[in-house]
């Protein structure tokens, strides 16, 4: 009865999982250190915001100008829809600095343009 519980790979499509699950973790390790790579070498200052909920009739120039009630906009990217060329609905705004960005968010999160509540917060990651 011993022999039953034992074990043996005779096929060459399953192999045992100790030898896989160290090919996982060698390109585990491969992924995490080239992503902490790319992320020590991007630049974010804080001053990055990211506005979702927005209305498809929004243009970069709509919004440019109602950030900049609370301060210099350095630019402001509405992403649109390569085939349709429409507004996908959400923007990157990029402040002049971090006090203005904290300004943005502090006033214009949960506001309304164009008949929408648009939600204001910082770029996690650049």
């Amino acid at each position: 009865m011993s022999s039953s519980k034992e074990v043996k790979y005779t096929s060459r499509s399953i192999t045992p999982p100790t030898q896989r699950s160290r090919s996982r973790s060698l390109s585990r390790s491969r992924r995490s250190r080239s992503r902490s790579q790319d992320s020590s070498q991007a630049n974010n200052p804080g001053n990055n915001l990211y506005v979702t909920g927005l209305s498809t009739r929004v243009t970069s120039e709509d919004l440019e100008k109602y950030f900049s009630k609370e301060g210099k906009v350095q630019e402001c990217q509405v992403v649109m829809d390569p085939r349709t060329k429409e507004s996908r609905g959400f923007a990157f705004v990029t402040m002049e600095n971090v006090e203005d960005a904290n300004r943005c968010i502090k006033h214009l999160d949960q506001s309304v343009l164009e008949g929408r509540i648009m939600v204001v917060e910082k770029v996690l990651c650049v």
